[in-house]
């Protein structure tokens, strides 16, 4: 549909629809006719730089504010000293506050130079009161603020405050509403995002996520369908199905649908050769959703199960409705039924209470499960969640020593399991040149274990068969099967 609209067609001397999302063409074209105004003036094109701080979820997010600015009229740019700078922000951990913090004051100096220079700030930081107050109180010369749950407004809260001349800020604190016919800029061709639902109902006591991304809300699988379809049809072959929790994807819709269900009609899309999907929550992975990660010929052989903790005592204090015995049994029923699959996980170190022996249990999941990687993370104490108030936090020197020791062990076990494929042809998404090496490529296997061989930039985007020579720990090097036929 994006593809049909003339934004300079559109009316912008009538009043704007009241309807989503028309009444965003609508403030699209609006500023669109503002931006090319002042690139007459000016004699340059606007540039607008979007930086992007936390999960999938805020990537996918940013791609559609890209495609909102590209179509405003701005030209995008890494260069923070642009004419319109947006921070899509998280707030899971407080150091992604305070990095924030740390830029704004930078871009303050910025704009004193360019004094037409706008800046705005959206996605889960500011979702919470104390830093949209902190905001507008110390940091006056941020332009715009808005939340996760309405980021299709872009374009009106721009030309709000083109108009105004006024800081625009407009914070959601849930939402029913789900507008995803925008604009899009991805960051490949060849695969997406494509978000199937938004919010998270499981309150884990240390995550701020339900406070800020609101409750579980799930897209008709019929819009999902249609979107990947168009996706298919520009080019995609891979797609990420996108939620906080997307094992408790369907329950709240009129026609209830399971996870499993979606995930089988995504599999009958012609063209779409591989579906990717996460965050999976252990306590709602289904013996469906295992069934048909089993049967498929398109689902990667990847899945993302956060553990956060091996320890059943600290388990429940997180508030995770799972045993460290579940979670195994869980892990034995996966690779049962899809042998080869590469888990990865999260680890929480640190958890207020938490004792040697709880550490110690957490360290034996890792050597039990053997993980192809974990993300692994020091507590941070998040203000508004249950376990910020909990007694027993852990002294920073034990936490710290906690950490390496884990790290350690998550690493020599990871370059143990990268070697399994060594001599094996793997078919492998070609995703760009390589950064380090003149004439290679990288790209993924399907269990998004990187790949580094040489090749034409031809490739990129295909899905080829390369022979796997040699794990370097996190990654393989390789070459094209059909190179290593004429060597041999």
């Amino acid at each position: 549909m994006l593809n049909e609209i003339d934004f300079d067609a559109i009316d912008i001397t009538c009043k704007p629809p009241q309807e989503e999302p028309e009444r965003q063409y609508y403030f699209i074209a609006k500023c669109r006719r503002y931006v090319e105004e002042e690139k007459k003036r000016l004699g340059r094109p606007l540039t607008a730089a979007v930086r992007t701080f936390g999960c999938q979820m805020n990537a996918r997010d940013s791609e559609k504010l890209v495609g909102i600015l590209s179509q405003a009229g701005f030209a995008e740019t890494d260069d923070e000293q642009a004419d319109f700078v947006l921070y899509n922000t998280c707030t899971v951990r407080e150091n992604a506050n305070l990095r924030v913090y740390g830029r704004l004051g930078y871009l303050n100096t910025l704009k004193k130079k360019n004094k037409n220079m706008l800046i705005a700030l959206c996605g889960c930081m500011m979702q919470e009161p104390q830093v949209v107050e902190k905001i507008r109180k110390s940091y006056g010369f941020v332009d715009i603020l808005f939340g996760t749950h309405n980021i299709f407004r872009l374009a009106e809260l721009l030309w709000n405050r083109l108009e105004s001349g006024k800081q625009a800020v407009d914070i959601w604190e849930d939402t029913s509403l789900i507008v995803e016919d925008l604009p899009a800029e991805r960051k490949y061709p060849f695969k997406s995002g494509v978000n199937i639902m938004f919010g998270c109902n499981n309150f884990c006591s240390y995550c701020i996520v339900p406070y800020v991304r609101g409750r579980e809300r799930s897209r008709r699988p019929e819009d999902i369908i249609d979107e990947i379809r168009k996706l298919v049809a520009s080019g995609v072959v891979e797609v990420m199905l996108l939620g906080q929790n997307v094992n408790s994807y369907g329950k709240n819709l009129d026609k209830p649908v399971t996870f499993g269900q979606l995930l089988r009609q995504v599999e009958e899309i012609p063209g779409l050769e591989r579906i990717r999907f996460m965050t999976s929550h252990p306590k709602d992975l289904s013996d469906e959703l295992i069934e048909v990660m089993g049967a498929s010929k398109k689902i990667c052989g990847h899945l993302h199960l956060p553990v956060q903790s091996g320890s059943s005592r600290i388990l429940k204090a997180m508030n995770r409705r799972y045993t460290k015995e579940q979670y195994l049994e869980l892990v034995d029923r996966i690779r049962a039924a899809v042998p080869d699959i590469s888990l990865t996980t999260d680890i929480i170190v640190g958890f207020p209470g938490e004792s040697e022996e709880d550490f110690e249990e957490t360290l034996d999941v890792v050597k039990r499960v053997r993980f192809d990687s974990a993300f692994t993370f020091i507590y941070s104490k998040r203000t508004g969640t249950p376990a910020a108030k909990m007694s027993g936090q852990v002294p920073e020197a034990v936490v710290k020593d906690r950490f390496d020791r884990l790290l350690s062990l998550v690493q020599k076990i990871s370059g143990e399991v990268c070697t399994r494929h060594v001599n094996q042809v793997k078919p492998v998404l070609v995703e760009d040149a390589d950064d380090h090496m003149e004439g290679y490529l990288t790209g993924r296997l399907d269990n998004n274990i990187l790949v580094h061989f040489p090749g034409d930039l031809s490739l990129v985007g295909k899905i080829v068969p390369v022979y796997l020579e040699e794990a370097k720990g996190f990654y393989y090097m390789g070459r094209m099967e059909n190179e290593r036929r004429e060597d041999t």
